[in-house]
């Protein structure tokens, strides 16, 4: 964690973060132009973020767009928070939450786009077929994700208790394999009126005998749909990982862990 607290400690840094926090998936230009930086000064700022792996990069056409990556944070707070007063900060965080929901109920809600970032001791074959085998997507996830994964192709999310029941249902929009898949994501399809599908897009980047995994999740419909991915595509993708590097899934359903801590 030494890079993480290194580039912590710069306030310009922690600036950076905080306008990500506020607008996701910013490009240098756009990051420049809210802090008054010249292009060079935010690019040596941003590398050690990302090298810490506090900031995401991912490429979209010509543009290199910036994401706020929560884990390494996150990750301190479950070293050196969570285990010794996590009931009175939870408390508090509450207070702070329902006092800025109270202040916001007239003003329009801007729902970020998720970023999730893991590397993986496994080829990009592999990881591909990871995430479009539907007995793979079985274990790992709870469901078995059935489709042909061809451009313009539909997918199901269905449950492997038996019922057949499909909980999530989308289109394939692109499949490059063992690189890119992006697919629209829709958990209510029977929503009235209908809303517009979020699109989630898996990024499959190797390097050597490991890869980078990049889950972007966009156009999410609303603050508790978010909330819902940002606690599910961790213990979705840490399964999906313990599963191509032992053989194995976890011991436990990992998305059953945050309900019973909270």
């Amino acid at each position: 964690m030494d890079s993480v607290f290194k580039a912590l400690a710069d306030p310009t840094r922690r600036l950076l973060l905080d306008r990500l926090r506020e607008h996701n998936g910013q490009t240098l230009r756009e990051l420049c132009e809210r802090l008054d930086m010249a292009r060079q000064s935010a690019t040596q700022h941003l590398d050690i973020l990302v090298r810490a792996n506090l900031v995401t990069v991912v490429r979209r056409g010509r543009e290199r767009l910036h994401y706020l990556n929560p884990v390494p944070i996150h990750e301190i707070e479950e070293r050196w928070i969570s285990g010794f007063d996590r009931p009175r900060l939870q408390v508090i965080s509450a207070i702070k939450n329902q006092a800025e929901e109270y202040a916001m109920t007239h003003e329009a809600t801007s729902v970020p786009t998720y970023v999730y970032v893991t590397y993986i001791r496994a080829s990009a074959e592999q990881v591909w077929q990871a995430l479009t085998d539907a007995d793979l997507t079985a274990r790992y996830w709870g469901h078995a994700n059935v489709s042909d994964w061809q451009p313009g192709s539909t997918w199901e999310h269905r449950r492997v208790d038996g019922s057949g029941a499909v909980d999530v249902v989308g289109r394939v929009l692109k499949a490059e394999p063992p690189t890119s898949l992006v697919i629209t994501f829709e958990d209510t399809p029977d929503v009235e009126p209908p809303r517009e599908p979020s699109v989630v897009t898996f990024l499959v980047e190797p390097h050597q005998d490991i890869v980078r995994l990049t889950v972007t999740h966009e156009n999410l419909a609303n603050p508790e749909m978010f909330k819902g991915i940002s606690e599910g595509w961790p213990a979705v993708l840490a399964n999906l990982k313990s599963l191509l590097e032992t053989g194995e899934v976890l011991p436990q359903a990992p998305w059953e862990m945050y309900r019973a801590h909270s």
